[in-house]
């Protein structure tokens, strides 16, 4: 197999729970990688004992790196990432998230290593790219939608456009991750990465390449997925999800750039009991989602309080 030459290892940091029906074949994808030099940490919080069985035999023959099978804080999806982020003793120079249903492209790993060496290496850096949307069975249902936006904190605060399960990030990105994740939590590690980064004044790279395809495991595409989401922002979710944003940000204020701080006072202001005055400050503060329809929806949920 042919390889590209290693510039630093690369910690793939892994949630699983009861995932032995994909598992497999998702680490046969990371085994595959043409980058050489792959550490597998994997925190797993699930009762399947199929599920320690298949990660316990990759163990047995991963010649990458190491790999390292950690018991996780049980407490869902986000507390097991933030424990592999704050885990003091994953070292490497680049880190990766990984859900444990997808498939990578053999490249995924050298592509977003080369990127960031070429581009951002300076800085704290992140790359993602679009993915691909599968059947259990592999078929291609769809892929992700193309933005033309370059990401951006004021398109973070109200829109994650940046997949976890494709982000590949330097150790400055990972540090600044680690030191807020120690003062608050998330609803998504993905989009806590996007807006943490962005708004210290580091660089996140969407590419149009999909590198990743993501098993739809719930039938989440189509007119039907779009509706049930739809009722999920009107239920309050996307509130929420925006509540515990707002949190964090405030514990990690001393963070973020004066430009990312300013925008945070204005954006504050959106939440304020007149609705003329939360038009006007969602207006000033410059936040914006990536197509016209987000942005009209980012408007209706200020006027209904929903953000």
């Amino acid at each position: 197999m042919k390889r590209t030459p290693s510039s630093g290892r690369v910690a793939v940091l892994l949630a699983t729970r009861n995932g032995a029906a994909f598992l497999d074949g998702h680490l046969a994808s990371i085994a595959a990688q043409t980058y050489p030099d792959i550490d597998l940490w994997v925190s797993d919080e699930g009762a399947a004992s199929e599920t320690i069985a298949v990660l316990q035999a990759w163990a047995r023959r991963w010649t990458k790196g190491r790999m390292r099978i950690l018991h996780g804080p049980v407490e869902g999806t986000a507390e097991n990432f933030r424990s592999l982020i704050i885990n003091p003793d994953i070292q490497a120079d680049y880190f990766a998230f990984a859900d444990q249903s997808d498939l990578w492209e053999p490249d995924k790993v050298a592509n977003s290593v080369r990127w960031i060496e070429h581009h951002a290496f300076a800085v704290p850096s992140v790359f993602c790219s679009s993915k691909q949307l599968i059947s259990t069975g592999g078929a291609v249902l769809a892929s992700s939608p193309a933005f033309m936006r370059d990401p951006d904190f004021r398109n973070a605060l109200v829109q994650n456009i940046a997949p976890g399960n494709t982000m590949l990030f330097n150790r400055m990105a990972r540090d600044l991750l680690a030191e807020s994740c120690r003062k608050a939590e998330f609803s998504s590690h993905g989009w806590w990465l996007y807006l943490i980064v962005s708004g210290a004044g580091g660089v996140v790279h969407c590419d149009p390449q999909p590198l990743v395809r993501e098993r739809q495991l719930d039938g989440g595409t189509g007119w039907g997925a779009w509706v049930s989401r739809a009722r999920q922002r009107l239920a309050g979710r996307f509130a929420e999800q925006a509540d515990l944003n707002v949190q964090g940000l405030v514990r990690n204020r001393d963070l973020l750039s004066d430009e990312a701080r300013a925008t945070c006072d204005l954006y504050w202001k959106v939440r304020s009991d007149n609705f003329i005055k939360r038009l006007y400050y969602l207006h000033k503060s410059g936040v914006y989602r990536q197509t016209a329809w987000g942005q009209a929806g980012l408007y209706l949920a200020a006027l209904l309080r929903r953000l």
